[in-house]
């Protein structure tokens, strides 16, 4: 008989992953979503990748997570090149950003992140 894994299945949607994600980091998340959404064009939609929440015009401009110590940006390692100055209190690797779970990230850098992956795609079509 096979055993049953009493792992829970991936989340399939946003509202499921944050639904899992234990205070403070579901609220911080909460305001990284609203913020990322912010600066997106309207016609961005949300999903999961990976495990994780991400956010998509027509390539994906970011992901975020959050893990046991900290929750995380994953915007694409050149763009965390160009904002290296103004991220210079964060844990950086590999493509990664951290943060404390109980406080969100600056929403100004944020939006100036999204921005900065939508023009880099923007790019790359054009090309």
């Amino acid at each position: 008989m096979k055993k049953r894994s009493s792992a829970k299945p991936a989340p399939k949607t946003v509202d499921e992953y944050l639904a899992r994600v234990p205070e403070p980091a579901r609220t911080t998340l909460q305001k990284v979503r609203a913020t990322i959404r912010s600066a997106a064009p309207p016609d961005t939609t949300e999903g999961i990748s990976y495990g994780m929440p991400m956010f998509k015009s027509t390539e994906i401009l970011i992901w975020y997570a959050a893990f046991s110590g900290h929750c995380s940006l994953f915007p694409k390692m050149s763009v965390i090149q160009t904002f290296k100055d103004e991220l210079k209190n964060y844990r950086i690797s590999k493509g990664t950003i951290q943060f404390p779970v109980d406080k969100p990230f600056p929403a100004t850098l944020l939006k100036k992140i999204v921005k900065a992956r939508l023009a880099e795609n923007a790019h790359k079509r054009a090309r």
